[in-house]
């Protein structure tokens, strides 16, 4: 039996050294940690997969929580059946105390642990998208408070009117127009057509 453990942040400015220090008062050798810095939306992550590659029956793998394991719902429960039956693998939520396959193997204790598995999964999904809706919301309520996102818009020079009437005019192509106003061609054609709206 080998220890594991799998740390996981959601982007490479969180810091991981919180699950770490937790997997190691467990002992497991830094070659058996497994840390992804990426989203927890799906199971498509290096680290994770070269994980389970390394898994075999018998093997102890922690977790500090189930939304570090992932966040969608569905996924965390077929991750779980992967491990757990196809790999027969062990895991330990370190968090969850009644999320350790090591106890309870009769069929009590795994009613009771697939039940604890399936409530903290619809949390960790219900955060996900409690998550999503916040930015959504606050985008909504930046934008109503007149705050741009993305680049500022390039100002038009003070040509700019007089080059998109010659353009309109065909006195000059469009290339020789975006050059005149020192744009590019898309730039310059998709000013024009603005400029150009009532």
């Amino acid at each position: 039996m080998k220890l594991y453990g799998y740390v996981r942040v959601s982007t490479r400015d969180q810091n991981e050294e919180r699950q770490l220090i937790a997997m190691r008062e467990r002992s497991i050798a830094e070659k058996n940690l497994f840390i992804d810095k990426q989203s927890g939306k799906d199971f498509a992550r290096p680290q994770y997969q070269k994980m389970v590659k390394r898994l075999r029956p018998d093997d102890l793998l922690y977790i500090k929580s189930i939304d570090r394991l992932g966040r969608d719902y569905a996924e965390i429960l077929e991750q779980w059946r992967l491990l757990t039956k196809e790999k027969g693998v062990d895991i330990v939520v370190l968090d969850m105390p009644l999320l350790d396959t090591r106890r309870g193997k009769d069929l009590m204790g795994t009613f009771l642990s697939d039940i604890v598995l399936q409530v903290l999964s619809f949390v960790a999904e219900n955060e996900r998208s409690n998550i999503r809706q916040r930015q959504a919301e606050g985008i909504a309520a930046a934008k109503a408070k007149g705050v741009q996102f993305g680049r500022p818009p390039t100002p038009v020079p003070d040509n700019f009117s007089q080059v998109c009437l010659a353009w309109r005019n065909k006195k000059m192509t469009l290339r020789q127009a975006a050059t005149a106003c020192s744009m590019p061609v898309g730039t310059f054609y998709s000013k024009a057509l603005r400029f150009e709206e009532p």
